[in-house]
């Protein structure tokens, strides 16, 4: 990208091509000097870079260029009326710009490249023989060139570059700031990663900063005798618990609105919601039924109810499927292995059994996640946001089963608090600490071999020097190396964020669930999650390649489930302090555990009610946008007006 006033252009996505063995003799026939030509007279900038084992060609885009392509592809943009409307480039102008002065987003300016890409086609009126390394290739008329060329192997992968000056600032102002504790630049993680990776840092933040008031009050129960006044305390520390994760999900709401306006997405949070599945559903039901639609509704109803129903059964259906797997292969499994744990004495063996168990339940778990994107995949959810939640709902539930299933074991049916706060504290500090170190160290070790093979084989080719140091001298051939950011259950539908949230959801359940058990656990959760900024935010700067960006700006179907711990931490919690109060056994409705049982239907009544009483988005926001709304209809009356007058006239 170009900003107009002649300085360096900014090299933003490369294509890799393998090293030619033989240059053809004809370039207009040889693959990557047409690709190369075709690229720039697409209005390109264009920059070969040579490395180790591999070419480079780095892409750069003007204004210009990006613009006529945003007009291409219809995006739609937020104009200074407080209306989204189709870009066009002729009108630039009248079009909100970003934070930074620029005019298009960071997934609006790779959605542009990704179309100006794979736009390129055979234009001629015939078949193009082109050849590489000796091998013809023919393309057909009006057929892609990029596609075609990834399909042969000489296109090897199409990737984000990451904008050194931009880099190193973010590097100095986040990742390295260590003193600021929970505070982010969160405006500009939005413009280098976009709305998703921006979201997500936000709400760790504030999900980190909340943490304190709860943290400080477990720490006075720890500390603190109160004897007796325990009984008592609890249930107050408790009640406190509940009402604390109820606002703070309903003020994550308010956040959330906040960022939307910040970063001109002109709509409500709930709208935003639906925003992708109903446009998903209408262009697909308008590109099968084009025709049938505009002459005949009943038709078009009849379709949408089918299609309504028939994924709502697919879903039941997968869901089953997963709920019967979980029931029947990994319960037993979770169970038996909180029993040995149980009855085991010698601490080594509780090590080497629970060594075991890890290894055993991440090859289920992996496996579990590939067969729900299998599932998905038969599903008729209506756009990629809806596939996304599916797909999170369905492994979260192995993972809840994994991770919460032995510490109901030892509370409720063994009643064995002190093996439980072992047990939490063992998943907080020992394993979120091993997992931080795996998360960094796995990135920079697959980096490392990567580079080790293009050095070795580079070494070994004919004709190379003995004794020559060969190194990567090329930041574009680095970033090449670097691991993609990606989930472990695939990157189909989710990116890396889907290990951030789902490890940020398992630690919210164990804080909330067990918090009448081991009050001292959000303090471990607050020194984990404050590491757990500057580390991910290293990764992402130093460690991965730049994500390719997303448009969600929401947390999605994580909201729901944080929803669903905090009821389910009503009920846990309840049970926990049945067993601290009725330490016989017995069961009995005393007037304690009757207490016990009213508490419990009066905090799930706060759970409920509270969240009506804190709005969703503040007063400025919603007034915001309501204006908008009301220029821009009186904006169309006017027009609509104005052309109703001009035909009259022109019949007259």
């Amino acid at each position: 990208m170009m900003n107009g006033r002649g300085e360096e252009p900014v090299f933003e996505v490369a294509i890799v091509v393998p090293k030619r063995r033989e240059k053809e003799g004809d370039k207009n026939r040889d693959c990557v000097e047409f690709l190369v030509q075709e690229l720039k007279k697409a209005g390109l900038i264009v920059e070969r870079v040579c490395g180790i084992s591999d070419e480079f060609i780095e892409l750069a885009a003007p204004q210009e260029t990006l613009g006529r392509a945003a007009t291409e592809l219809q995006i739609k943009k937020l104009t200074y009326i407080g209306m989204e409307l189709q870009f066009e480039w002729d009108q630039v102008t009248a079009f909100v710009r970003q934070p930074d002065g620029s005019l298009f987003s960071w997934f609006e300016r790779f959605r542009c490249f990704h179309h100006l890409l794979y736009r390129i086609v055979n234009r001629a009126e015939a078949d193009l023989t082109l050849k590489f390394d000796g091998k013809e290739i023919q393309l057909q008329i009006n057929e892609s060139l990029l596609k075609r060329f990834e399909d042969e192997g000489i296109v090897k992968q199409v990737f984000p570059l990451h904008d050194e000056k931009k880099r190193k600032q973010l590097l100095k102002n986040w990742a390295l700031n260590w003193f600021d504790f929970t505070s982010q630049p969160v405006d500009e993680i939005y413009l280098y990663y976009g709305t998703k990776i921006a979201t997500y840092f936000s709400f760790l933040g504030m999900y980190t900063r909340w943490l304190f008031f709860p943290a400080a009050l477990g720490l006075a129960l720890q500390l603190i005798d109160f004897g007796s006044m325990q009984l008592v305390v609890l249930p107050a520390f408790f009640i406190f618990i509940i009402s604390w994760a109820v606002f703070f999900i309903q003020f994550w709401k308010r956040k959330n609105s906040t960022l939307l306006a910040r970063w001109g997405i002109n709509c409500s949070l709930s709208e935003y919601k639906a925003l992708d599945t109903e446009r998903s559903s209408s262009n697909r039901v308008h590109a099968d039924h084009e025709k049938n639609f505009d002459a005949n509704k009943p038709i078009e109803k009849k379709i949408l109810q089918r299609d309504e129903w028939l994924g709502l059964l697919l879903r039941i259906r997968n869901n089953t499927i997963v709920a019967l797997a979980i029931i029947c292969l990994q319960l037993p499994f979770e169970l038996a292995y909180a029993h040995l744990y149980e009855i085991t004495e010698s601490y080594i063996l509780k090590l080497l059994l629970t060594a075991v168990y890890l290894l055993a339940i991440q090859y289920y778990t992996q496996i579990g996640g590939k067969m729900s994107v299998i599932l998905i995949k038969y599903e008729n959810n209506q756009g990629e946001e809806s596939s996304a939640a599916s797909l999170v709902y369905k492994v979260f539930g192995l993972y809840f089963m994994q991770s919460y299933i032995g510490l109901f074991y030892h509370a409720l049916l063994h009643r064995n608090l002190t093996t439980l706060r072992e047990v939490l504290i063992q998943r907080l500090i020992v394993s979120q600490v091993l997992e931080n170190l795996i998360e960094n160290a796995y990135p920079y070790l697959k980096y490392s071999y990567k580079k080790y093979k293009a050095v070795h084989k580079k070494k070994h080719e004919k004709g190379s020097s003995v004794g020559k140091t060969i190194r990567l001298a090329t930041r574009v051939e680095k970033e090449y190396l670097k691991p993609s950011y990606t989930a472990c259950i695939g990157k189909e539908l989710e990116d890396g964020l889907f290990d951030d949230y789902l490890e940020l959801a398992l630690q919210f359940g164990m804080i909330m669930m067990f918090a009448c058990a081991f009050p001292l656990v959000f303090c471990f959760a607050i020194v984990n999650n404050i590491t757990e900024i500057r580390t991910d935010a290293l990764k992402l700067l130093v460690m991965l390649q730049r994500p390719v960006p997303r448009t969600s700006a929401t947390i999605g179907a994580w909201l729901n489930i944080f929803q669903f711990l905090i009821v389910t931490a009503i009920c846990t919690n309840c049970v926990l302090l049945v067993c601290l109060y009725d330490q016989e056994g017995k069961w009995r409705i005393e007037p304690g555990l009757a207490a016990i049982l009213i508490m419990e239907h009066v905090l799930l009544l706060i759970k409920f009610g509270f969240s009506h009483f804190v709005p969703e988005e503040p007063a400025w926001v919603k007034a915001n946008r309501v204006r908008n709304v009301v220029q821009a209809r009186d904006m169309y009356s006017k027009q609509l007006l104005r052309s109703i007058s001009n035909l009259e006239m022109k019949r007259n």
